[in-house]
């Protein structure tokens, strides 16, 4: 795929995705719903685009069918699961989410729009995820304000084109994604919904799945995190000069930019590991692959969602 037919392809699915206006009601008509399996995984099926999705939805230990709870979604790395990726990152556990839902939506054979090895359009994906947001609303006290989505490798390299969609991303407050394989990118397909869109950003040096230095892929050509990071800042009107700090000996350096609006501060930071691997970073070992890092990536995502609300 040439870089002009890509832009060209990826410009057309966030022009031509969906019909429907954003979601503006505020509250949602699921309140109210009991349910019967409190802090424990629940399988889903839904339709979406002609065909059958699935994904995977945990509910706090105390769910109250009255509360309006945060949610946050999890997008699995190619060649998993919703399961695989919660699991994994167990995300679930009262430590990182004990007041939030959290979703963990399936792929179709694993794997996520945006790379050539994917088995779906972006328009599909997208309208997934709208589906789900749908179906959410229908049956669970949600508050649509705070709506977030982390991610890992294929996974997080959605978000980026889920970001860019100003329809279905414009539904999200923040994203957090690990070890990102962004394909979708240059900036040319890229309309965000609001000027500032929140990103906490995860790599490694040691990544070779998806290289700090960008390159070719397994799906395509990638950008280098550091030429992401430049979109981002200049979309978000950060400039790019960011502040950094480092941690453990200098081998961990967290970079924080000051971007413009009433949710500017802070709105686009990113962690840098020397030594990490293709990993979510968490402090426990994991399943995809590799020691446990110097950063937990599960409480880093979650406080730094709780600092943003999705504007009216």
């Amino acid at each position: 795929m040439n870089r002009a037919w890509a832009i060209a392809f990826v410009a057309f699915a966030v022009s031509s995705v969906l019909g429907a206006k954003p979601y503006a009601d505020g509250d949602t008509s699921g309140c109210g719903i009991e349910h019967d399996f409190w802090g424990l995984p629940h399988h889903l099926d839904i339709e979406s685009s002609g065909q059958k999705r699935s994904y995977y939805i945990h509910l706090p230990w105390d769910y109250d069918p009255n509360h309006h709870y945060p949610v946050v979604f999890g997008f699995h790395g190619a060649g998993t699961s919703g399961h695989y990726f919660d699991v994994d990152t167990l995300l679930s556990l009262p430590l990182f989410s004990s007041s939030k839902i959290m979703i963990y939506p399936d792929g179709v054979h694993g794997t996520w729009a945006g790379p050539s090895y994917a088995h779906t359009t972006i328009k599909q994906d997208l309208q997934f995820v709208w589906d789900i947001l749908a179906h959410l609303r229908a049956k669970y006290c949600i508050n649509s304000a705070r709506v977030y989505a982390a991610g890992f490798s294929n996974g997080a390299g959605f978000l980026d084109t889920l970001a860019c969609n100003a329809t279905v991303g414009g539904e999200f407050a923040a994203f957090a994604p690990a070890a990102g394989v962004y394909y979708t990118e240059p900036d040319g397909a890229c309309k965000p919904a609001r000027n500032t869109t929140p990103f906490l950003e995860f790599h490694g040096m040691k990544d070779t799945s998806a290289p700090y230095d960008g390159g070719k892929g397994h799906g395509g050509k990638l950008p280098s995190i550091e030429d992401w990071l430049d979109l981002w800042a200049d979309r978000n009107g950060c400039g790019n000069k960011p502040t950094q700090s480092d941690f453990e000996e200098g081998k961990v350096h967290h970079l924080s930019y000051e971007c413009k609006g009433e949710q500017g501060k802070g709105a686009l930071q990113h962690w840098r590991v020397d030594d990490m691997g293709h990993v979510w970073p968490a402090k426990h070992p994991n399943l995809s692959g590799g020691k446990p890092a110097h950063i937990s990536a599960g409480l880093l995502a979650m406080q730094f969602f709780d600092q943003f609300v999705r504007p009216a």
